[in-house]
C-alpha cells in the first residue's frame, strides 16, 4: 500500500489504565472503534477494485477520495475510476474532482477549466481539489511561480463560489519543508523530503517561502469570502493550532482536514496536550478526519493492504478518542497521551462534518 505524502502508519499503542473506559456515555473506548460510523474524507482511491472499499465498510468507514493533479495518473482516468466506484456505492463512496493546470496562461484557460469542473460535478463529484503544484511547481511564461491568488484563477474561483462548489486545497507544505532535515519536527517529513528533494523548499531558496504560500491562500479567501473551502493537511498550519484557529475565526467558510498531519498534532501534544484538545473541542465543527492513504492498481496483496489500513485507522482512533498512551514512531517513539475527545466531538470530526459529501449528486 502506498502512503500519502509524509504519512506513517507504524505507530504502536500502549494502553494506560485509564484508556479502556467504556460505557460511561461521555467517551468512546478502543472497543468502540469498529462500532462507530466513520468517514475517511481524504483517502486516494485510485482503483476500481472495490474489495478495499468493502473492507472499509466492515470497519464502519465510508471513503471520500480526492482526485489530484499530481501527474501520477491522468486527471481524466482518476475521474473515470471515481465516477465508476461512486455509481456502484453511492452510500459508501464520494469523491472530489480536480482540474489540470498545464495550460495555465494560454487563451481560454479559465473557460476550459470551468468546463472541466462541470464535467466532474456531472460525474458525481462533491467538489474540486487543487494541489501544491500551484505555488510550488507551476510557472508563468516569464518563469515566475504562479500562486493560487493569481488573477487568472479568479474566474474559476468566482464560478465555484457562485455555484457553491466546495474547494479542497493542498497549498504549500508543512513548515518543516522550509527547514533542514535535522530541524524538522517529525520523522515522516524527514523521510518524505529525503525521497523528494524537488519538494524540499529548503533546497530551493529561489522558490516562494512558507509565508508566501500561506499568504497567497489567505489572499484567495479574502477575494472569495463565500467560497466553501477545506484546507487539506490542517491547511498547512499543522505546526500551530493557534494559527489555524486564527484562520477559522477570520474565514467563516473554511474548515480543515487532519490528513497526514496527526503526527504534527501529537508533537504539539507533547508540549501542551490541553491546548490541542481544547482547540479540537472549540472548532469541532471545522475539523474533518482523513489519512491521505493511497490505494492504487499496484496494491494487490489484500491482507497487507487491509492490515495497514486498519492499523492506521486504529492508531488514530486511540489518540483522538481515548486517553491511552501512544508510542509515535514519527516522534522517535515518544509516548503521547491520547486526547480523549468527547463522543459528540468525535462524531463530528469522524462523520458529521463530512456527511454532506454523500448527500450530493444522488
Amino acid at each position: 500500500m502506498k502512503k500519502g505524502s509524509h504519512f506513517l502508519i507504524g505507530i504502536s499503542v500502549v494502553f494506560s489504565l485509564l484508556g479502556c473506559r467504556s460505557g460511561n456515555g461521555v467517551y468512546y473506548s478502543v472497543t468502540d472503534f469498529e462500532k462507530v460510523p466513520k468517514i475517511d474524507m481524504h483517502l486516494h482511491y485510485n482503483t476500481e477494485d472495490v474489495s478495499y472499499l468493502k473492507f472499509a465498510d466492515s470497519l464502519n468507514f465510508r471513503i471520500v477520495s480526492p482526485n489530484v493533479d499530481a501527474g501520477e495518473m491522468p486527471v481524466d482516468r482518476q475521474l473515470e475510476i471515481a465516477s465508476t466506484v461512486r455509481q456502484k456505492f453511492p452510500e459508501k463512496f464520494a469523491f472530489f474532482g480536480t482540474f489540470a493546470v498545464d495550460s495555465f496562461g494560454r487563451p481560454g484557460f479559465a473557460e476550459n477549466t470551468i468546463v472541466s469542473i462541470d464535467k466532474s460535478i456531472r460525474s458525481g463529484a462533491c467538489g474540486i481539489k487543487i494541489w501544491k503544484n500551484i505555488g510550488m511547481v507551476l510557472k508563468n511564461s516569464a518563469g515566475q511561480y504562479v500562486m493560487v491568488d493569481n488573477e487568472e484563477f479568479d474566474p474559476v474561483f468566482d464560478y465555484m463560489e457562485a455555484n457553491e462548489i466546495r474547494l479542497i486545497a493542498h497549498l504549500g507544505e508543512p513548515r518543516n519543508c522550509w527547514l533542514p532535515e535535522n530541524e524538522m519536527t517529525v520523522d515522516n517529513d524527514r523521510r518524505y523530503y529525503s525521497r523528494h528533494p524537488e519538494y524540499h523548499m529548503y533546497l530551493h531558496p529561489e522558490a516562494p517561502s512558507y509565508e508566501d504560500q500561506i499568504g497567497a491562500r489567505d489572499s484567495l479567501l479574502k477575494k472569495h469570502p463565500k467560497l466553501r473551502f477545506t484546507g487539506a493537511h490542517l491547511a498547512s498550519l499543522e505546526w500551530s493550532v493557534d494559527e489555524l484557529g486564527k484562520r477559522f475565526d477570520q474565514f467563516p467558510e473554511m474548515n480543515a482536514d487532519l490528513a497526514a498531519r496527526i503526527a504534527n498534532l501529537q508533537h504539539q501534544s507533547l508540549a501542551d496536550r490541553e491546548r490541542v484538545r481544547n482547540f479540537l473541542i472549540k472548532y469541532q465543527d471545522r475539523i474533518l478526519y482523513g489519512t491521505d492513504m493511497t490505494l492504487g492498481t499496484n496494491d494487490t496483496v489484500y491482507s497487507r493492504v487491509t492490515s495497514g489500513m486498519r492499523d492506521t485507522w486504529m492508531n488514530h482512533w486511540v489518540y483522538l478518542a481515548t486517553d491511552s498512551l501512544v508510542a509515535v514512531k514519527a516522534l522517535g517513539g515518544k509516548r503521547v497521551k491520547g486526547l480523549q475527545l468527547p463522543r459528540d466531538v468525535i462524531d463530528k470530526i469522524y462523520r458529521r462534518n463530512a456527511e454532506q459529501f454523500f448527500s450530493m449528486n444522488q
